[in-house]
């Protein structure tokens, strides 16, 4: 089975205009528009960090009605400040890819944003395996948004997950993805990117 790759970086905020400010002041550029997900009552923004990878701003849509089950990157439960929670791996295959992902990882749903359409693994509870650590994971069905995002010249540099279970998360994550922008550490549970700007190298 063909590895998956890093598709995309999530942001979850109390709120999107909220999500929005925190990743603009930090990038230093203006996020894209993105839409809603009538599935899981929560919408998004977008920014590009190149032609196969970008940033998902993503908080509970107000306006939406409240899904009979919980909603995806444990959205019901986020507070604080605006902050990198998860990441997103795209794989070619999500039915086999689930095979070997860790216990927890999600039942595949079909899901639609405007023009685009996706499978996704969600977990029942809403919490990703590892802390959230270990990836969401998807498999575009057909276009995804990465190519026709405005492209203010970011790029991912590095992704850095720290988990107090770090070798076993390792394990986990062996034969699902590979990217040298990818690394695992020991620690607490967290995840740190590198995006690298016009003017330099910001941590998010």
């Amino acid at each position: 089975m063909a590895l998956g790759q890093i598709d995309h970086l999530v942001v979850s905020s109390a709120t999107l205009a909220e999500g929005v400010a925190f990743v603009e002041e930090t990038l230093g550029v203006e996020m894209a528009t993105g839409g809603e997900h009538p599935l899981m009552g929560t919408h998004n923004r977008l920014l590009s960090l190149g032609p196969d990878c970008y940033l998902e701003v993503i908080s509970v849509n107000p306006d939406a009605r409240q899904p009979p089950h919980p909603r995806w990157f444990d959205l019901d439960y986020f507070t604080g400040d605006a902050r990198l929670t998860n990441w997103v791996v795209r794989v070619p295959d999500l039915e086999k890819a689930l095979h070997r992902a860790p216990d927890g990882t999600g039942q595949i749903h079909d899901l639609r944003r405007g023009e685009y359409r996706w499978q996704m693994a969600v977990p029942e509870d809403g919490r990703l395996p590892f802390s959230a650590c270990a990836p969401g994971m998807l498999s575009w069905q057909g276009a995804d948004p990465a190519p026709k995002l405005p492209d203010h010249g970011l790029r991912l540099a590095a992704l850095e997950i720290t988990h107090p279970e770090a070798e076993a998360l390792s394990v986990a994550l062996a034969p699902l993805v590979k990217d040298d922008r990818l690394s695992v550490h020991s620690g607490t549970s967290g995840l740190r990117a590198w995006i690298d700007t016009p003017k330099g190298l910001i941590q998010l």
